[in-house]
């Protein structure tokens, strides 16, 4: 064999992990499932979750609450962007990894992570904004101010969408974030490896550990703890079977919790403000007019 000869090489499998808490520590109970592209090719293994994979996510977002939403709005803004310019950074290697996953010429994937990336930005440049939209100086009989300001709920789990596997992502991620809230995203079952790399990009950015928690695995087995967990305090139901979204509201109602119904999963068409609104809280405060 001459020296110039080129050498095939082994492919280097792959078998991902969850992101939590800024880390990315194996499934809790030692599974994985292969991920293959439209073409029944292995791509690679991924984590599959378990219900106390879920748990340590919430406990995780939880911590992350207080820094997140006590960050300004401004800040948290500068951090967003910071995560679209590393998008931008990485956009072939996304490309690439939607093309397998959806099945789709690589120029159409290359133009989903441009959209995705320009969305990411949209929303980074909202977080300082939305306030002065959503919120509003009431009139009230007698000598006080009243002011109606939006704050984040809390923890919002995210069933992120099974088919859009990083623009449907981003369209229900970014908003979540934008407006103070953390996350636990549950992937798509099918096409997760969009959703872990964006998790690598987060855990490189000035992101916060524990603000967003990827975890991987089948939905609708990981969906119904997220649904009744304590100490969740919304739900995005968009990666959520129709079949199974009566159950799961039923489970989240026994501890009051916001839950999100998608009417609209044209992920192409402008968003406007629509996503910001769910997962936020209009309190009013009153204050005596001084003389």
């Amino acid at each position: 064999m001459s020296d110039h000869e080129d050498i095939g090489r082994l492919p280097v499998r792959k078998t991902y992990k969850l992101y939590v808490g800024g880390a990315f520590p194996r499934s809790e109970s030692g599974r994985s499932y292969p991920v293959t592209a439209t073409d029944g090719s292995l791509l690679a293994h991924a984590a599959q979750a378990s219900r106390k994979d879920v748990r340590d996510a919430v406990v995780a977002a939880r911590k992350a609450v207080a820094g997140w939403s006590g960050a300004t709005a401004y800040n948290r803004g500068q951090v967003l962007y910071r995560v679209a310019e590393m998008l931008e950074g990485r956009r072939e290697q996304f490309a690439s990894e939607v093309a397998a996953a959806e099945g789709i010429p690589r120029e159409q994937a290359a133009k989903q992570v441009d959209a995705a990336t320009d969305r990411w930005v949209y929303y980074a440049g909202w977080a300082d904004k939305f306030a002065q939209v959503a919120g509003s100086t009431d009139p009230v009989a007698g000598p006080y101010f009243a002011f109606s300001l939006p704050e984040p709920t809390g923890v919002v789990g995210v069933l992120a969408p099974q088919e859009s596997s990083l623009l449907g992502l981003v369209s229900v991620l970014a908003p979540v974030l934008t407006t103070g809230n953390t996350a636990v995203v549950v992937a798509s079952e099918t096409r997760p490896l969009p959703a872990i790399s964006l998790a690598e990009v987060l855990a490189t950015s000035d992101l916060p550990g524990g603000v967003v928690n990827v975890i991987t695995g089948v939905t609708a087995e990981l969906a119904p703890w997220l649904a009744s967990h304590r100490d969740v305090n919304a739900l995005d139901l968009t990666g959520a079977a129709p079949g199974e979204r009566a159950a799961l509201q039923r489970a989240a109602a026994e501890n009051v919790k916001r839950v999100y119904v998608p009417r609209d999963l044209d992920w192409q068409r402008d968003p406007g403000t629509s996503r910001l609104s769910p997962f936020v809280e209009i309190k009013t405060v009153w204050h005596p007019i001084g003389i």
